[in-house]
C-alpha cells in the first residue's frame, strides 16, 4: 500500500513538471506515458485541481500557474496583491466595472476604500466574504466551474451581454507578446471576451509568472488595445512588444508605485 501510495505521488509530481513545462497536455497522452488507463489519469487530474494547481478541460488539463518553490510563491502573492491594488487606484467614484474569474481581479475590492463603485462579476468566491455596503456586487449566475466557482455558460453570457462597464478588471493563465490571452478554462473565452467588448476600458492583471506564455489553449488575440498590469519581474523583452503592438504596460514594484 505504502509503494502505491509512493508511485502516485509520483506520477503526481512528474504530471506537475510535464505541466510546468509545456502548460497543457491531454489525459489521452499522460495515459500512455505513464502506462495507466484514462480513468486513472483523470482521479490524477482531479487531486491535482483539488488542491489548485492545474485547471482541468475537457480531455486534459492546464497548469494554474508555474510550479515553484515556496519563497517564490511568496513573492508571486506579494505582487498579486501590488496589482490588485494599483487596479483599485484605477476604479473612480461611481464605475461601474466587470471582474472576471480570477483571484487577482477580485482582490482589487479589498482596496478601494470606500468608493461607491457597482462591481458585475462571474467570479463566485465574490460570495465566500462580506464586502461593505458602498459596493453594488451583481453576480452573473451560470454554472459553477471547479474550485475557483468561476461562472460560466448560457445564463452567464445573457446577463453579461445586457451590461456595459466603464472598466473591466480581467485575470488571464497568460498573455503572449502578440496579445493573445489565454484562460484557464475554455468556457471563460467568451465571458472574456464580451467583458472587454462591453467596457470601454480594459485592465489585464498579470504578474510575471504569466506574461510571454505562449500556447495554443483556450486563447483570444486582443483587438482593442488595452493596459497591461504586472510587475517589475516581467521579461523586459515581453514588455517592450506589449508596448511595441500597441498595448499600455504598467509595472508596479516591490515600493507600490507603477512604472510605464
Amino acid at each position: 500500500m505504502k509503494r502505491d501510495r509512493q508511485s502516485v505521488n509520483d506520477r503526481h509530481t512528474r504530471i506537475l513538471s510535464l505541466l510546468r513545462e509545456r502548460r497543457e497536455i491531454k489525459v489521452e497522452e499522460l495515459s500512455q506515458i505513464f502506462d495507466v488507463s484514462p480513468m486513472t489519469i483523470r482521479r490524477d487530474l482531479q487531486h491535482l485541481e483539488d488542491q489548485g494547481l492545474i485547471s482541468r478541460f475537457y480531455g486534459g488539463a492546464v497548469a494554474e500557474q508555474p510550479v515553484s518553490p515556496a519563497g517564490d510563491a511568496d513573492q508571486v502573492k506579494l505582487y498579486r496583491d501590488l496589482i490588485s491594488q494599483y487596479a483599485a487606484n484605477l476604479v473612480a467614484e461611481n464605475d461601474q466595472i466587470f471582474i472576471n474569474g480570477s483571484r487577482t481581479a477580485l482582490g482589487l475590492l479589498d482596496f478601494l476604500e470606500g468608493k461607491n463603485v457597482r462591481v458585475f462579476t462571474n467570479n463566485g468566491l465574490v460570495c465566500a466574504r462580506k464586502y461593505p455596503s458602498n459596493l453594488r456586487i451583481t453576480l452573473s449566475g451560470g454554472e459553477v466551474r471547479g474550485q475557483n466557482a468561476i461562472l460560466t455558460g448560457d445564463c452567464t453570457m445573457r446577463n453579461l451581454l445586457m451590461v456595459h462597464a466603464r472598466k473591466a478588471f480581467i485575470g488571464c493563465t497568460g498573455i503572449s507578446p502578440n496579445g493573445e490571452l489565454l484562460c484557464g478554462i475554455p468556457t471563460e473565452l467568451g465571458i472574456n471576451e464580451t467583458m472587454l467588448s462591453h467596457s470601454d476600458r480594459y485592465f489585464i492583471l498579470a504578474d510575471h509568472t504569466k506574461v510571454g506564455v505562449i500556447g495554443t489553449y483556450a486563447s483570444l488575440h486582443l483587438e482593442k488595445m488595452g493596459t497591461v498590469i504586472t510587475d517589475e519581474l516581467a521579461p523586459a523583452a515581453v514588455v517592450e512588444q506589449l508596448r511595441y503592438i500597441g498595448m499600455e504596460v504598467i509595472q508596479v514594484t516591490k515600493g507600490h508605485s507603477g512604472e510605464k
